[in-house]
């Protein structure tokens, strides 16, 4: 799922030279990057003086700082200004406003299947311009290219990232125990049962969310159906091609709970099988501070809920390794999401700011404009060492790595009444009353749409 901040920040617009309107003076004449190195791509739009680019986004306080800090190079370069405004209520808003005819000149959409939505309901998003589609096919993998399209057409590049497929643990307690990272899936049962003979509870899991509650089990089942059928099936599976239910997808939810129904494995901290309803997506791999579990699969977005003051480092008190993959003859699938850049007009300071913001000068100013961490890109062209936190270094180090094999969340594609509905609540009661895999699996495949 999408991660969402708490407070809204609207109309900031960043401060920049020139002024004017809503964007309605003319621009023209020489660029004010003329000449400098980072401007390159944007000097052929000329003199933008004056022009304002209005952005909406669920990106929001605090994070959205450094959002505004990263577009100053823009700026500078095209004298055009950019109007930010960041909602909590984004992704309820975005197509009532565009079908109402108030759409923003660009919006930063965390799904792909919001984004056909947009598209194909109301014939308002336009097409990425030729600078911002070979940006993408030079800086990202086809994989992020296909999901900025729809029926055939490109329209929207990926902006921010985050990795899934991460198990979190503490790289102290595994020294003290001479425990040592797994590389496969069955290295990692081992483990876990040397662990379990400590007396010590291997894993540690929270799947409680508010409204929300099951989404962690989504991820854990679209992370293990990579693993076992690959991402060929995973993308069937995603689109409805084969049953929500099929039989490979009862194998992939059956090893997940190999782990995750066993009382000897769960739930470190906080109670048996069952509690892992009721314990918070946040509080679940906490109880790994304390000792009292050694693992959380969880996306790298969970360092934000490390404690301050945790060394969250290689050899600190809590990082991540890759979840292992069971075939190796799936390669090293990533699971993840992101954002990505929609327009809704073609005005030339829009496609300027869709090409700035698709090029490795962007993803490396916002590197450097994010000091406290928590953001990544799937860019090539972001230098690792921009990056200020290990776990973001670690995540840009999986998505750039050329074995990678990236898809996107598959409950953020399917259809509401599936994705945010009954996968989320099956797997709840997957967990909570001790459904069985055959019944969740085919109660969630009855809720899929008939048309």
């Amino acid at each position: 799922m999408s991660a969402l901040a708490l407070v809204a920040t609207a109309g900031f617009v960043l401060a920049a030279c020139g002024g004017g309107g809503n964007g309605s003076s003319s621009a023209g004449g020489k660029s004010p990057g003329e000449g400098k190195p980072e401007c390159a791509q944007l000097t052929k739009y000329g003199n933008l003086t004056g022009k304002k680019v209005h952005v909406y986004t669920s990106i929001v306080a605090p994070e959205d700082q450094s959002q505004k800090d990263s577009y100053k190079v823009f700026t500078t370069c095209t004298g055009a200004t950019v109007q930010y405004e960041g909602s909590k209520e984004f992704e309820a808003q975005l197509v009532v406003r565009v079908k109402s005819g108030n759409a923003p000149d660009i919006a930063y959409v965390p799904q792909p299947g919001l984004l056909a939505t947009l598209v194909k309901q109301t014939g308002k998003v336009a097409e990425a311009p030729k600078d911002v589609s070979d940006n993408v096919d030079k800086w990202f993998g086809k994989d992020w290219k296909a999901y900025g399209t729809v029926d055939g057409k490109f329209y929207a590049a990926p902006l921010g990232a985050n990795v899934k497929s991460f198990v979190w643990y503490s790289p102290k307690m595994f020294a003290k125990n001479g425990w040592t990272v797994p590389q496969t899936w069955d290295e990692m049962m081992q483990l876990t049962d040397k662990i379990a003979a400590t007396g010590i509870k291997p894993w540690c899991a929270g799947i409680s969310s508010g409204d929300a509650t099951g989404w962690p089990l989504t991820d854990w089942l679209e992370d293990t159906i990579l693993r076992d059928a690959g991402a060929d099936f995973y993308n069937q599976w995603v689109a409805h091609d084969v049953p929500f239910n099929d039989p490979k997808v009862a194998e992939a939810l059956d090893r997940d709970g190999a782990i995750l129904k066993n009382p000897k494995y769960v739930n470190g901290g906080y109670g048996d099988v069952k509690s892992i309803a009721t314990t918070t997506f946040q509080d679940g791999g906490l109880p790994i501070l304390k000792g009292q579990c050694a693992m959380h699969r969880q996306a790298s977005f969970y360092a934000a809920n490390w404690p301050k003051g945790t060394d969250v480092s290689e050899n600190g008190d809590a990082f991540a390794f890759y979840l292992p993959v069971t075939n190796q003859d799936n390669g090293k699938p990533v699971l993840g999401g992101g954002e990505f850049v929609t327009a809704f007009n073609k005005r030339p300071e829009v496609q300027a700011f869709q090409t700035y913001l698709s090029s490795d000068t962007w993803a490396n100013e916002k590197a450097k404009d994010t000091p406290g961490g928590g953001w990544v890109s799937a860019n090539k062209g972001l230098d690792p060492n921009n990056l200020v936190s290990p776990i973001d270094k670690l995540s840009a180090e999986t998505l750039q790595d050329p074995n990678a094999v990236f898809r996107f969340d598959g409950s953020d594609q399917m259809p509401g009444e599936v994705g945010s509905g009954s996968f989320w609540k099956e797997m709840t009661a997957w967990i909570a009353t001790g459904e069985s895999t055959k019944d969740a699996l085919d109660k969630i495949e009855a809720s899929w749409p008939k048309s």
